[in-house]
């Protein structure tokens, strides 16, 4: 068998080094010609592969329920006629707060079909805030013509919060006598959606994304056709086999993210792929249905975050079966979320070695939701985690010093025109070179040859000064620590502003929660100073913690819907904790 490192590609760079000790990195060459939009993707693979499987989900007998592409392309075609015929538009966008499910794809290949601008929002905003706050937010910001929820029932509260004269709910299930039925769209006149899609071009917006307000308040991230196709563009020049290997997926990731709803399900859509809707997830009492899924499904990419990885490797060792279909037609594995702990690394490839005979690309990169998302791939095989690789095909990637660290921007055709409705915030987000700004500093895995990738090494926003006026990279700090800590942590806030030492607050893992507290913060204090003594120096030594009883809010901001912490609001929120822990004796101590 030819290696699987044959698939991918060979970059070679140019370097413009510049007196300030800014570098500027780009591939030799040019992005290859391609579509421009996305439409007609679904058109070229409705005739090509009409019968072929675009996107499939488990009905509620456990059946795969499937759309072929031929299906896909007359079902956007109607849903599409519907949509204009509501009078949505460019100015009239669509909003989507379903979880992933087959009228949920239907909706947004019609809406992209036509030309109306769609913002899938994460089931947070409407199923677990409880004052739908930013839900209002984006509401007003957009002004959609038309609101679709699978479940009329289940999101009343959430449809009730942003109702208005004009604006239109369409749902599949439950609904009332205000809710037009998914149905009927369905049976709008197709011919009605084709003048529409012969005016689309790569400017024509296909939607709006929200960022996960990590830093910030979430942004809506204008996503045009071109930005899409050119970052598509760029996947498949890296993973090559994706030309003659259509992708075969299955995949949880809410489509409100960047990630899912853009790199995986278009990496779908414009390589004739197969996207199978995964109803499990990592967490606890999900997590059997995407073994379930993978005994069903042999993926040629497979994606998920590492926590996701920690609970498939106990799986795959424990099950050759399981580990045979696993590994039978993949190509490669992709992490993305959070930092992978060594240990799971090492065991994925020790099962994918025994199991194939060979190593199999086991990578990360790294994108945002302003580049389309991804920007940055790694395709070496590496003997640690983290590498996010060099920038693609088509991108400049300039590095710019900053307090001691390289400071990442981007410019090329996936980089975003702007955040809609927000001159002053797209003007603070790109320098005077026309570089998109990521807010993440990058670490070269050799100072020497920047072609070996780099690693993330913090968000820039996040960071702090100690006392000693030592910079602090939270980022990569609280994935050590929460490396460190043995799985008895799921995840950690990082203190210590103005202080001469770090300190973090913690949140228990379920293993850690169900153990004596004695025993619990025996262990935690035994590994909090196996951390610290193997610390290089005050802003990598961890000599203080706290345990968090609470969970972080999503409405004060805490916490993003896609579950990360919000590492300065977290600690503004909880200035008086942070006080007690520093005025407790000296460390190391659990509080």
């Amino acid at each position: 068998m030819a290696s699987p490192m044959d698939r991918f590609w060979s970059p070679e760079f140019t370097y413009d080094h510049r007196a300030d000790g800014t570098v500027i990195m780009a591939q030799k060459g040019a992005l290859p010609d391609h579509p421009q939009v996305l439409a007609q993707y679904l058109d070229h693979w409705a005739e090509t592969a009409p019968d072929r499987t675009w996107m499939a989900r488990r009905d509620a007998q456990g059946v795969w329920v499937r759309i072929s592409y031929l299906e896909a392309q007359t079902a956007a075609r109607a849903l599409g006629a519907g949509l204009l015929h509501l009078g949505l538009g460019p100015d009239r966008p669509l909003l989507i707060l379903s979880e992933n499910s087959l009228e949920h794809a239907l909706m947004g290949v019609a809406a992209l079909y036509v030309g109306v601008p769609y913002a899938p929002l994460a089931t947070a905003y409407s199923l677990v805030s409880q004052d739908h706050g930013k839900l209002k937010d984006i509401a007003a910001l957009l002004n959609p013509g038309a609101v679709f929820a699978d479940d009329a029932a289940a999101y009343a509260p959430a449809l009730a919060a942003i109702a208005q004269d004009g604006r239109h709910v369409i749902s599949a299930r439950n609904l009332d006598e205000n809710t037009l039925s998914f149905e009927t769209l369905l049976r709008s006149d197709p011919a009605a959606a084709l003048p529409a899609r012969a005016a689309l071009s790569a400017e024509t917006v296909a939607k709006y994304l929200f960022t996960s307000g990590s830093t910030g308040a979430p942004k809506a991230v204008i996503n045009t056709n071109g930005m899409i196709c050119a970052m598509q563009a760029m996947v498949r020049d890296c993973y090559r086999f994706l030309t003659h290997q259509p992708p075969v997926v299955l995949d949880w990731a809410p489509w409100n993210h960047t990630a899912a709803g853009n790199k995986v399900s278009y990496l779908v859509l414009t390589n004739g792929g197969t996207y199978y809707i995964d109803d499990g997830r990592p967490a606890a009492g999900k997590f059997d249905e995407t073994l379930h899924n993978l005994r069903d499904i042999s993926c040629t990419w497979y994606f998920n975050v590492p926590v996701g990885y920690d609970l498939l490797v106990d799986a795959l060792e424990q099950d050759a079966d399981l580990a045979q279909t696993f590994f039978a037609d993949l190509a490669m594995l992709f992490y993305a979320g959070a930092a992978m702990s060594q240990d799971t690394w090492e065991r994925l490839y020790a099962i994918a070695r025994k199991t194939t005979g060979r190593d199999v690309l086991l990578a990360t990169g790294l994108g945002a939701t302003e580049t389309a998302p991804a920007a940055l791939f790694c395709t070496d095989i590496q003997d640690k985690p983290g590498n996010v690789g060099v920038p693609s095909l088509g991108l400049s990637l300039k590095l710019v010093p900053q307090d001691g660290k390289l400071e990442a921007r981007l410019k090329g055709p996936s980089v975003m025109p702007g955040y809609y409705g927000d001159t002053a915030k797209t003007a603070e987000v790109f320098d005077e070179d026309g570089y998109y700004c990521l807010g993440d500093a990058l670490r070269p895995s050799d100072p020497q040859d920047f072609s070996k990738g780099f690693f993330f090494d913090g968000r820039l926003a996040e960071n702090f000064k100690l006392s000693t006026g030592t910079w602090v990279a939270v980022g990569a700090m609280r994935a050590r620590l929460v490396d460190a800590m043995g799985g008895l942590i799921r995840d950690a806030v990082i203190v210590g502003e103005n202080t001469p030492q770090l300190g973090a607050l913690l949140w228990l893992s379920d293993r850690a929660s169900a153990m004596p507290p004695t025993a619990r913060d025996t262990a935690l204090r035994a590994r909090l100073d196996a951390f610290a003594a193997s610390a290089t120096g005050s802003a990598s030594r961890v000599m203080r913690a706290a345990i968090m009883e609470t969970a972080p809010s999503l409405d004060e901001g805490e916490i993003t819907e896609k579950g990360s912490l919000n590492q300065r609001a977290m600690r503004t929120h909880n200035e008086a904790l942070i006080a007690r822990l520093y005025a407790a004796t000296e460390g190391p101590l659990i509080l």
